[in-house]
Parts: structure tokens; sequence; C-alpha cells
């Protein structure tokens, strides 16, 4: 299923894993130099409500700031260090833009996996912001993938660009995940590699439905959850060849 998509089989976690600042402009680079033609990354707003490229909902473990991201102007959160933490040789790295991001993965020609990562008491914002500036900056591209673990969000942005394809984010498969989906409107579910089997992966896929597994830093793992029809993501993108 994640070949009708079109999804990569391999994806680049937070843009280029571990070889680079999570969520940054040096992460695309990294991936697309290595290969690889999928990247996730996570995008919340900013204080001005600009999509930008982060995990958290504080700046402090992956920027020279503090404080929430939620409540950050645009004018200090685009001048923070977000590289020099991971690498000194990273400090010119800064928080990007989702509008940045995405016109670096149209020049470097990756598909990427838009995780909605809102705020808490952002999900339905962050959903319409996101899938209305998606649905703008690909125009004329193949669109990305938005996932979320947020089904506000979710639900949001399929209001907002119902074409645009959405996944299901859980850590493991849920009972009712196909009553999930089919409220959602999914077209993917992506799943905890440490909290599912390649049994359990196959079963979704023969069910007709995507699967993306998180996060397979392993190569017999990755190896597994491939065959039985999965894309994977990896913050070890060193360690999968793709193709």
């Amino acid at each position: 299923m994640a070949a009708s998509l079109d999804i990569p089989r391999l994806i680049g976690h937070r843009g280029g894993g571990t070889l680079a600042p999570e969520n940054t402009l040096a992460g695309l680079r990294a991936a697309a130099r290595l290969g690889y033609r999928g990247v996730e990354f996570d995008v919340m707003l900013s204080a001005d409500g600009t999509p930008v490229l982060i995990h958290d909902e504080t700046l402090d473990r992956t920027t020279s700031g503090r404080g929430s991201v939620a409540e950050t102007p645009d004018a200090v959160l685009l001048e923070l260090d977000a590289g020099s933490g991971f690498d000194p040789a990273f400090a010119a790295e800064r928080i990007p833009t989702l509008a940045a991001a995405a016109a670096l993965c149209h020049q470097l020609r990756l598909w990427a996996n838009v995780e909605i990562k809102p705020a808490a008491g952002h999900d339905a914002r962050t959903g319409d912001v996101v899938a209305r500036v998606v649905r703008n900056l690909w125009l004329g591209h193949r669109p990305p993938l938005l996932s979320s673990f947020s089904a506000e969000a979710l639900t949001a942005a399929r209001e907002t660009a119902p074409e645009l394809p959405r996944g299901l984010l859980v850590e493991a498969i849920p009972a009712d995940w196909r009553e999930q989906m089919r409220r959602l409107q999914c077209v993917s579910i992506h799943c905890n590699a440490a909290s599912v089997s390649p049994e359990q992966i196959k079963a979704v896929v023969d069910s007709g439905v995507a699967a993306i597994c998180y996060t397979v830093n392993d190569v017999a793992l990755g190896t597994s959850f491939m065959a039985a029809g999965a894309a994977i993501i990896t913050d070890r993108l060193d360690l999968f060849q793709p193709s």
C-alpha cells in the first residue's frame, strides 16, 4: 500500500536523523545527500501563527532559546540557534519555517511526511493552518502526507484541505483502528516500532491501509517491517540503503 501512495520505503526522522540537528534544513540536505527520497518533520505554530519545524512545545532542548514555542514571536524564534546543541559546526542553523522547508523539499525532490504537532490547546488551529499552508506551498507538486496524534488536528486539516492525504499516528495499533481511520478519513497508520509486530503490520497492509513504522534504528527490524509492507522512519540513515 505504501507503493500505491508512492510513500518512500525509507524516511529520514526529523529530517536527517542522527546526521544533523533535528527539524532543520541541514537535516533535509543530509537525507538527500544519502539518496533518501523521503523525510519526516514536525510542525508547530509560533506566537504569530507561523508554521515552523520543531518537535517540543518548548525551545529549551533543541535551541538557544527558552520558553514556549506558541508564546514566542517570529522575530525572536527565527533568530535562535537551532544547531550548536547538536554540534558547533551547525551554529548557523535556525528554526526553519514550513515555507523554507517546502522550498528545499521541492529543490531536493524530497517527499515529506509533515507531522502536525500542536501545542496544548492549539490542536484545531494548528491542523487548519498547517493544511492551508501545505496546500498552497505544494501546489503543482506531489503533496506531502499530513500526520498527527491529534484527532482534532486531523479533523481540522481534513475540513480545510480534504484533498491532502492524512495519516493517524499511534503508539500501538488500537483495537478500533479501522473505525478511527474511517472517521478521520486517513490513508495511513503510523505505529511505534517498539509496540507492534511485523505480523500486525502485514494485517494492516493486507487490509488496504498504508503502514509506517517509527523509529526503526535496527537493520534486521527494519527489514522485517519492510518485508511486511511498511515504510520505516529512521534516525540511522547511515544504516539503510535507499533504493
